[in-house]
C-alpha cells in the first residue's frame, strides 16, 4: 500500500520550505505529494461543506491554497522520485484545453509522474465569482476529461460535445504515458459512478472505518453492475482519523484493499512537524508497504 502526502501545498507556501517538504517526504518513504485548490475563498459561504458535520470549510479567509498545478511543478524537481497529485482539482472550473496543455506540460518535465484528482465543487460561491454555470458541472467535467483524452492521443484530435467543441488540432507536447490518471473524489452516487464510468482511481472524503466499509462496497457493486473489474479502480483514502493510532489504521485500511493511503499534511505543519513527519516515515510507512 502506498503513503501521500496530502494538502502538502497548504503547509509548504515559500520556496525553501517547499523544497524541504518535498525532500524529507520522499527520504521518508512517501510515494507521492499533493496539492489542492480554491481560486478564492468568498467572505459568505452559504453552501454546505460535505465533510464537516457543521458543513463549515475548515479554512479561515487567509488560509494559504496555492495553485496546486505552479506548486506541483516547482517542487517536482526538487524529489525526482515522488508523483504529484492534485486532491483535488476542480475541473469544471478551467479550460479544458489549457489545463490539457498544463498537465501534460508537468508530466513531460517529471516524466510521467502527474495524477488528476478532480472533483466537481461544492463551492457555488466560487463558481459565480469565476463566471462558471454551476448547474450541469458534472457533466461539463466529464466532456473536459473526454476532451482532453482526446487532445493527449495524439495529434489531429477533434472533439464536438455540448460544452467543449473544437476541430482537428494537435496540442503538444503529450504525456509521457500517453494519458495521465485520473482519480475521482467524492462520496455521493454521482461521484461514485463517474469514478466508474471514466477513472482510474477513486478518493473519497470519508475518514470513518465502517462507514468507509459501506461506502468502499458501494464502488466495487457499482462496478460489477458496469461490468468493469473492481479491482481496475485503484482505491486512495484519507488516511486522517486513523492517525489517532496509526499502526492500527494501516491494518484497517489493508483490511479494506485500499491501494493508497493519504495522510494530510497539516499533521506535520508547525514547530517540529517535519520531525514528526521523519518519524512517521520510519515507523508507520513500512507497515503500509509491507502490508
Amino acid at each position: 500500500m502506498k503513503v501521500g502526502l496530502a494538502f502538502a501545498s497548504s503547509i509548504g507556501i515559500e520556496g525553501e520550505e517547499t523544497l524541504e517538504i518535498c525532500r524529507r517526504a520522499e527520504a521518508a518513504g512517501f510515494e507521492s505529494v499533493w496539492g489542492g485548490e480554491h481560486v478564492i475563498m468568498p467572505d459568505s459561504i452559504a453552501s454546505r461543506y460535505p465533510y464537516t458535520p457543521d458543513g463549515k470549510i475548515p479554512a479561515e479567509p487567509e488560509t494559504p491554497i496555492p495553485d496546486p498545478l505552479i506548486w506541483l511543478a516547482f517542487a517536482a524537481a526538487a524529489a525526482p522520485t515522488l508523483r504529484l497529485g492534485t486532491c483535488i482539482l476542480i475541473v469544471p472550473q478551467r479550460n479544458p484545453l489549457v489545463l490539457a496543455k498544463e498537465l501534460a506540460t508537468l508530466d513531460r518535465l517529471s516524466n510521467g509522474r502527474v495524477e488528476l484528482g478532480l472533483g466537481v465543487g461544492w463551492m457555488r460561491e466560487e463558481f459565480d465569482a469565476l463566471g462558471v454555470p454551476w448547474e450541469r458541472r458534472g457533466a461539463r467535467n466529464d466532456e473536459y476529461i473526454e476532451a482532453m483524452r482526446e487532445l493527449w492521443k495524439g495529434p489531429h484530435a477533434e472533439y464536438h460535445g455540448e460544452f467543449v467543441d473544437f476541430e482537428p488540432a494537435t496540442c503538444s507536447p503529450r504525456p509521457v504515458n500517453g494519458s495521465i490518471p485520473v482519480i475521482v473524489g467524492g462520496d455521493t452516487d454521482a461521484a461514485i459512478n463517474r469514478a466508474v464510468r471514466l477513472a482510474d482511481g477513486y478518493f473519497p472524503g470519508e475518514g470513518d472505518f465502517e462507514r468507509l466499509s459501506a461506502l468502499l462496497q458501494r464502488v466495487r457493486n457499482a462496478a460489477e453492475d458496469a461490468g468493469r473489474d473492481p479491482k481496475a479502480l485503484a482505491i486512495n483514502t484519507m488516511f486522517g482519523a486513523q492517525m489517532m493510532d496509526p499502526p492500527a489504521g494501516v491494518e484497517q485500511m489493508l483490511s479494506l484493499g485500499v491501494d493508497r493511503i493519504m495522510v494530510p499534511a497539516f499533521f506535520f505543519a508547525g514547530d517540529g512537524g517535519l520531525d514528526r513527519l521523519e518519524a512517521f516515515g520510519e515507523t508507520v510507512i513500512p507497515l503500509a508497504n509491507n502490508g
